[in-house]
């Protein structure tokens, strides 16, 4: 085939394809025309052009979280490489296997005020599980075997044991437009085999046995890709009389048995009930949680309760301050062998019982709360919820959203996911937009204003379809500060963090093509939500107006009152 004439280049999109990439994200460029030329020229491989560096970095994040697949992305030299950093922190934090890209000028023109030049190599170092740096020459002996070796070793990285974005840093001397025959396929492969691994059956035992009845189990669930492997191991520990099971709303895991609105429930808890209800071991699973509650009482406990992790990590995780057993491995192998080591102990135990009970009583006081509240944030967003169609995807922007959906019953959504890697506001509306490109069908992200603001870029990319849609909720801007004790006091709260915002969102809509619908009130919602979710010729955009003091007092009585 006629493609560039740099190697590299060519030796990177051969193993892209040998490696079994789909997808890559292209942000247009002079020095990365090379790596354009060679992955474009593939036809096996489907390129989206995005023009925003961060935001195309967001948009390969949702693609590989939809996916479960490796995505790559690639930018020119210079600063382009940085814009890629609030991305590249989420993917690592969250074990996402991202392929960053980089073009860049040869080393001999760094720091000699040359264009687009500065030290690209390791710029993502803290945040990427491998880096490496291509030279611009690779007319040496071996030259091609490092140049291939380091590839496969990047590419083998990124989903090998606990995934995550690995850098290849790509050095392209001028003339960067002539082209030359490259025989496609024909590249050196290196794979690995990774055998499945599980507990041995005595040390399954050992273990089971140390969390048998009457020792009270608390199980919590932090962000998760759906599983049903997963899944199936909890209901199945879930059914034993000394083992809770609790799921945060982005944890996608869901059963009767579960309980799934953490915060809601621990909201009604008293003083004794806070004591009585202390386990003996807390296992945890999946990503960082969201609820600021369990995490304080947990790490108030006393020093006795231990604390196991399971999960591929990168670190050793302590969030709770009694962390006792680290478990490396995946939590569906290993709590699919706890449940079957624990169904012979049957001892009798009221702790699932009685959390149970209050599952209920907070459920209904949830209810009644809700069902009496004016119009604001709180009414709004169980409307929106309760209405979303099954098969939907649900994207949450941090903040305000995320946070009024641990109140909710998501149980019934079809897949919910927000970036909390690192939490960021950043990237919010183009991981959704990356995530909708992989998803068939509709892919909803409810959005604070100021988050919707912060990446407003995204609304200009190419790939944005009728099957993507966005909920913005207007609250005169960062909400979250007006219920958060660490600023809702403060005299500068109002002018230099809950800011508002300037968003003709009526405006943005018809100039991106979107379809636009809004409400001020519950029975504007109704109306508009069913306008909104029927909408299938244009991408559609609600706006959800509601009153930034009252939603913030309205939730600070809902956590306050008896």
């Amino acid at each position: 085939m006629i493609t560039t004439d740099k190697l590299s280049c060519n030796i990177l999109a051969d193993l892209f394809v040998a490696h079994g990439i789909k997808d890559v994200v292209l942000s247009p460029g002079s020095r990365n025309s090379p790596l354009i030329v060679a992955i474009v020229r593939r036809n096996e491989l489907r390129h989206h052009v995005v023009i925003d560096e961060r935001s195309a970095a967001f948009i390969a994040l949702g693609m590989a979280i939809e996916s479960g697949c490796p995505v790559a992305l690639v930018c020119t030299s210079g600063t382009a490489l940085l814009n890629y950093a609030p991305a590249v922190a989420e993917a690592f934090y969250r074990g996402v296997p991202l392929i960053v890209i980089s073009a860049d000028r040869p080393e001999e023109w760094i720091d000699q005020d040359d264009s687009q030049t500065l030290w690209q190599q390791n710029a993502l170092a803290p945040y990427v599980k491998r880096s490496c740096d291509l030279g611009a020459h690779l007319e040496f002996e071996n030259g091609e075997w490092v140049c291939n070796r380091l590839i496969n070793d990047a590419l083998i990285e990124a989903v090998s044991g606990r995934k995550g974005p690995v850098h290849i840093n790509v050095r392209l001397d001028a003339p960067l437009n002539r082209t030359a025959e490259f025989k496609a396929g024909e590249s050196r492969v290196i794979r690995q085999l990774t055998p499945p691994f599980e507990l041995a059956t005595p040390e399954a035992r050992r273990l089971g046995e140390k969390l048998a009845s009457p020792k009270r189990v608390l199980i919590i669930i932090g962000f998760h890709q759906p599983d049903e492997r997963l899944n199936r191991a909890l209901m199945k520990l879930s059914a034993l009389p000394n083992v809770v099971v609790m799921t945060e709303s982005i944890a996608n895991l869901h059963s009767p048995s579960f309980i799934s609105r953490i915060d809601m429930t621990l909201r009604i808890l008293s003083a004794n009930d806070w004591k009585k209800l202390q386990p003996d071991v807390v296992i945890t699973a999946g990503g960082a949680l969201v609820s600021r509650h369990v995490k304080e009482w947990i790490r108030s406990m006393d020093k006795g309760v231990e604390h196991w992790h399971v999960g591929l990590s990168h670190v050793t995780v302590d969030c709770f301050k009694h962390l006792s057993l680290r478990i490396e491995m995946e939590a569906a192998v290993f709590l699919r062998q706890l449940a079957s080591a624990l169904q012979i102990c049957k001892t009798p135990c009221d702790y699932s019982s009685e959390w149970h009970e209050i599952y209920r009583q907070a459920t209904a006081s949830h209810n009644e709360y809700v069902r009496n509240a004016p119009w604001c944030d709180l009414s709004a967003f169980s409307h929106i919820v309760s209405h979303i169609p099954r098969h939907w995807n649900l994207h949450l922007s941090n903040g305000t959203a995320v946070r009024y959906a641990q109140l909710m019953d998501c149980s019934r959504l079809h897949r919910s996911e927000c970036n909390r890697g690192v939490s960021g506001i950043d990237g919010c509306t183009s991981t959704a937009l990356g995530a909708s490109v992989i998803y068939r069908g509709v892919t909803l992200l409810i959005s604070g204003d100021m988050s919707f603001q912060y990446d407003i870029a995204a609304l200009s990319s190419f790939l944005i379809s009728p099957k993507f849609k966005m909920i913005v909720l207007c609250n005169g801007g960062g909400g979250i500060f007006r219920f958060i004790s660490s600023t809702s006091d403060l005299p500068e709260m109002e002018e230099f963090l809950a800011v508002g915002t300037r968003l003709p969102l009526k405006d943005l809509a018809a100039g991106y093509g979107f379809a636009f619908f809004d409400a001020s009130s519950s029975t504007e919602l109704e109306k508009a939500l069913a306008a909104f979710v029927a909408e299938n010729r244009k991408p559609a955009l609600l706006a959800v107006n509601t009153p930034p003091e009252l939603s913030a007092n309205v939730l600070k009585q809902y956590f306050e009152r008896p």
